[in-house]
């Protein structure tokens, strides 16, 4: 499904709306969600803050990151941070319902630390963690999370989480693999912006499977983009 906005207060309008219907869900204990990084959700972050406040303040949430770059929490770059301070903490968030990757320790064993959070935390289906709700982004490059082109084999990884290594930067990340995206109840991508419609086009549209964010399929669950007319101009 492709929804189509004229700003990201909008598409967090949309989002907020998502929330809500997940709150009103009866007979559910947990509500596990994963959040993404980058200068939309920021905007994102801050409309929900500001708009709904605690109403979006569920003791059910849990709150989880589809990647996050290997820096220390109160790094700028921290996917964490922005989330917590635009967010998660102005609302109350209990510190024990957000379950940020620790950027800071070494890559390696994070990503099997934070893999093991999530087999105590969040319910399995065919043997893959079954998020109600997962937001991603998408690249320049036509990357997702943290998988990025030339190391498309995290895709199907049998790991939970991986350490990715910009190609540019060199700079460690941890992400979900593709696996775990695909088992989720409703996956979300969210683009903005002119600079994203060429790209827009090659993955919601066209579907080419060079580019990691056209692999993400739910298997059964629900895929939304969510998108501003400046990026959904060419499709």
């Amino acid at each position: 499904m492709i929804r189509i906005f004229k700003n990201v207060n909008e598409i967090a309008e949309a989002i907020a709306k998502m929330l809500l219907v997940l709150i009103e869900k009866p007979g559910t204990q947990s509500i596990h969600i994963a959040l993404s990084g980058g200068n939309t959700p920021k905007a994102i972050f801050g409309y929900l803050n500001e708009k709904y406040g605690t109403q979006l303040a569920d003791n059910r949430f849990h709150f989880w990151w589809g990647d996050e770059r290997c820096v220390p929490p109160g790094d700028d770059e921290s996917n964490y941070k922005w989330a917590s301070e635009l967010w998660l903490k102005p609302i109350g968030i209990a510190a024990t319902k957000i379950h940020r990757i620790e950027g800071e320790n070494i890559p390696e064993k994070e990503a099997i630390s934070y893999s093991e959070e999530m087999k105590n935390c969040v319910e399995t289906e065919e043997g893959w963690p079954r998020f109600d709700l997962i937001m991603l982004g998408l690249g320049d490059d036509g990357h997702t999370a943290s998988i990025f082109p030339n190391q498309i084999n995290m895709l199907i990884s049998e790991n939970w989480c991986e350490v990715a290594t910009h190609p540019v930067s060199g700079q460690k990340r941890i992400t979900l693999t593709g696996n775990v995206l695909n088992n989720a109840r409703k996956v979300v991508f969210i683009s903005t912006g002119e600079s994203k419609a060429l790209m827009v086009r090659n993955i919601a549209i066209e579907a080419k499977p060079e580019y990691p964010a056209s692999h993400i399929q739910p298997v059964n669950g629900e895929l939304i983009w969510l998108l501003d007319k400046d990026s959904a101009q060419l499709i």
